[in-house]
């Protein structure tokens, strides 16, 4: 399942000329050299989109008769490794692995799910769907059920529906009409919904659902809303606090630098300085550092 992602708003465009055959034999001469050239992979594999990543790929394993992707596990390790395989892996198939991580670890990572299932648009989320069941022969929706209940439960599946049309569900408590009125409505919907709420109740949605509810739903209901208002400012937020916290949660810096870098980068980058006063990269400077945070870097870009 390949998703060729809107590239209006990437800091990673496609490369103009691109030369694959060049690209196989630096990159094999980076890998199979004496001590893998870190410089060069990171080079060839920042700078090229994922589509062209994947052509890339293919011409290699005709090459070598490997996968690019088990020669770069064997080669590096950690985040570094992590970050490598994340770019070379198509859009689609990676947010699946990461869901696949969230829900098979000790205990289920609900920030991960909900970070995913409020900031994806229905396209991708089927688009995931379909890896997902590609990958693992079982579909997303089942496996979801097994492992996140209540509530939380509830609302992340609708959202993992892709079901964002108007439509009735009976819920008894309050929790069900906000998850209602949140996961099944289209996004313009929403946006009149949140201004008229404000409006009749005198407080915001997210203000309301922050005095009614707790815990994985009420984050989950939270992303919705500022999702609904600002995809980038959500995601800005979410890696300027896996930056803030007690060591960096390299994962999710991954994952929202790379499943981004094609999407809307740009625009989560200029909110990043509105929200927190200084640039994403100055930040990714400061926090991270070797190939790993340098991959990182390239793929953000100077602002």
């Amino acid at each position: 399942v390949c998703v060729f992602q809107s590239t209006t708003r990437g800091t990673v465009k496609d490369k103009p000329n691109l030369k694959v055959e060049e690209d196989v034999s630096a990159l094999r001469k980076a890998i199979e050299g004496l001590g893998t050239t870190e410089k060069t992979i990171i080079e060839v594999l920042t700078q090229r989109s994922n589509a062209q990543r994947q052509l890339i790929a293919k011409a290699y394993e005709k090459a070598t008769g490997r996968k690019l992707v088990a020669d770069l596990e064997g080669d590096t390790h950690g985040d570094f490794e992590d970050l490598l395989v994340a770019l070379v892996t198509p859009p689609a198939v990676y947010d699946c692995h990461e869901v696949i991580k969230a829900i098979k670890g000790a205990g289920t990572t609900e920030c991960t799910l909900t970070e995913i299932f409020a900031s994806r648009s229905n396209r991708q989320i089927k688009a995931m769907s379909e890896a997902y069941l590609a990958e693992t022969g079982k579909s997303m929706i089942h496996d979801l059920q097994s492992e996140v209940s209540g509530d939380y439960g509830k609302a992340l599946l609708i959202l993992a529906e892709a079901l964002y049309e108007a439509g009735e569900k009976k819920w008894g408590t309050d929790e069900g009409k906000f998850i209602d009125i949140l996961c099944h409505r289209s996004i313009p919907q929403l946006r009149q919904t949140l201004v008229e709420y404000k409006n009749i109740s005198k407080k915001t949605l997210q203000e309301s659902i922050e005095s009614e509810m707790s815990g994985n739903l009420e984050e989950l209901l939270v992303a919705v809303v500022k999702c609904v208002k600002n995809v980038p400012a959500y995601l800005a937020e979410r890696l300027f606090k896996s930056m803030k916290g007690a060591g960096t949660t390299e994962s999710t810096l991954t994952r929202i630098l790379v499943s981004r870098s094609e999407v809307d980068l740009l625009d989560i980058r200029a909110e990043y300085k509105k929200l927190f006063g200084y640039s994403l990269y100055s930040q990714l400077e400061s926090e991270v550092s070797g190939s790993y945070g340098d991959t990182l870097k390239r793929l953000c870009g100077q602002d």
